[in-house]
């Protein structure tokens, strides 16, 4: 575990209670129980298949649960539609990057303010550039034409462009170079530094053990272990199966 971590805040930010989601006639989720409290980084590892994705989508709404509940902040978000969970505070950062290819590195930041219609938008947008080097230098290249570890980059700024309260992150390394996988886990870290609420998906489980608080282990929609990350990460079940 990093020993740089804060004291976590005890206020729950995030409930999933009994949460079902079903893809035509196959079972997704099966009563998913989920808890996060506010300034907690959470991991969600599995095989794939397992239903981590679904996980992600169903509270960014962009699939809708059959049955159980999605408490934030603890009022029931069932009922809310994508645009609207983004207003609240949740910002969704997709599984492979989903960058506009044909937009510039400043156009696709300017795009995940599009909820906010405050004036500081452009010293936000410098703001990212601060925390994204990379980015400030190819501000004007299209976003289709970065390497995959600046397309990460990208998407991460893009959703922290909404000013999120909770950042859903789904495979970061995904596809990516060793050492970006470790500049990019290191830029999660910073972010978890600063208070930001993070739940991440990661096929890497070992690595998002490393620096998570705490875990949950999915298999074939249902939650199969839940725990301290620095105890997962010992467990020889966890082991076994995922850390090879």
């Amino acid at each position: 575990m990093n020993a740089d971590k804060h004291q976590v805040i005890d206020e729950i930010i995030l409930q999933l209670q009994d949460l079902d989601v079903n893809y035509g006639g196959i079972k997704a989720l099966k009563k998913i129980n989920v808890t996060i409290k506010k300034g907690e980084l959470v991991t969600l590892i599995g095989a794939n298949g397992a239903g981590k994705t679904t996980t992600l989508k169903a509270i960014s709404k962009i699939v809708n649960p059959q049955t159980g509940n999605i408490i934030y902040n603890g009022h029931n978000i069932n009922r809310c539609q994508a645009h609207e969970v983004v207003k609240l505070g949740i910002a969704h950062c997709p599984e492979g990057r989903r960058v506009l290819a044909k937009q510039t590195v400043f156009d696709n930041l300017m795009l995940g303010a599009y909820i906010r219609s405050d004036q500081e938008i452009k010293a936000d947008i410098n703001k990212q550039f601060d925390l994204f080097p990379r980015l400030a230098e190819r501000r004007n290249q299209l976003a289709g034409t970065l390497s995959g570890g600046e397309q990460q980059m990208l998407a991460i700024s893009r959703a922290l462009m909404s000013r999120p309260k909770l950042l859903l992150l789904d495979e970061p390394s995904l596809g990516l170079a060793p050492a970006i996988v470790k500049e990019i886990f290191a830029i999660i870290q910073n972010l978890r530094k600063t208070g930001m609420t993070i739940l991440l998906v990661e096929q890497n489980a070992n690595l998002a053990l490393q620096i998570a608080d705490s875990g949950y282990v999915l298999e074939a929609g249902s939650i199969t272990l839940t725990g301290a990350a620095s105890k997962l990460i010992s467990d020889e079940r966890v082991k076994q199966a995922y850390l090879g």
